[in-house]
């Protein structure tokens, strides 16, 4: 795992990358790849998410669970699949419900979200690796130190960031926000198991470019080419 992680991100997070558990984490994908396993997305994509999403633009947060688990799916970004790969069901309903939610939407057959992370949208899965067909196989591991502590980081030195908690995973992470400074939405997840459970006429993001709008900050562009 090569860490080139962008300057306003290792100012907060360098001291993260000399712990043990970071250590552990490097030994244990170091072994998985000498296994022979291979494992998503590629090291160079891993902190893609840092990348495009810098520290001092961060206005918005959408958190996943571990990266997709498919060939060419995942390339560091929650949600979010390399173009031209096939849209996993959680993310057509997320387009379904931007179709109803924002005016003159139309879900795109690309379903990668790199814009929206241009625009200061930080798609960030809890756990930023996965072995190829095995969800969840990187769990426990290290990843959700590390990311509790990216969390952390935003909600203690910044304000009014909105922060996007779908389902019952994600909404267990805002412990770790401070709500007197920050704004959550939350819902179910978008996954077809729960999407009719509420998260169809959530408008999780007209609600976030309103904020946005009152704080004096620019809207997301959520629609894609």
């Amino acid at each position: 795992m090569s860490v080139k992680l962008e300057s306003s991100w290792l100012k907060v997070l360098d001291q993260e990358f000399e712990k043990d558990y970071m250590k552990s984490l490097k030994q244990f994908l170091t072994d998985e790849k000498k296994a022979g396993k291979i494992v998503y997305p590629k090291g160079d994509d891993i902190f893609k998410a840092f990348a495009l999403t810098p520290f001092d633009d961060v206005k918005v947060v959408i958190l996943g669970q571990d990266p997709y688990h498919g060939a060419n799916q995942a390339h560091g970004l929650s949600f979010s699949v390399q173009k031209g790969i096939k849209l996993p069901p959680s993310l057509k309903n997320i387009f379904k419900e931007l179709e109803d939610d924002i005016n003159g939407f139309e879900a795109p057959l690309n379903g990668d979200l790199s814009s929206w992370a241009t625009q200061g949208v930080l798609l960030l899965n809890s756990s930023l690796t996965v072995s190829a067909g095995l969800a969840g196989s990187h769990q426990d591991q290290g990843w959700e130190i590390f990311t509790d502590e990216v969390i952390k980081a935003l909600s203690d030195n910044k304000t009014n960031i909105v922060f996007i908690l779908w389902g019952k995973f994600a909404q267990a992470k805002e412990e770790l926000i401070d709500v007197t400074k920050h704004h959550i939405i939350k819902s179910p997840h978008p996954s077809p198991f729960s999407a009719y459970s509420g998260f169809f006429g959530s408008k999780p993001f007209s609600k976030t470019n309103q904020i946005l709008k009152d704080m004096g900050k620019t809207e997301i562009d959520w629609k894609l080419s």
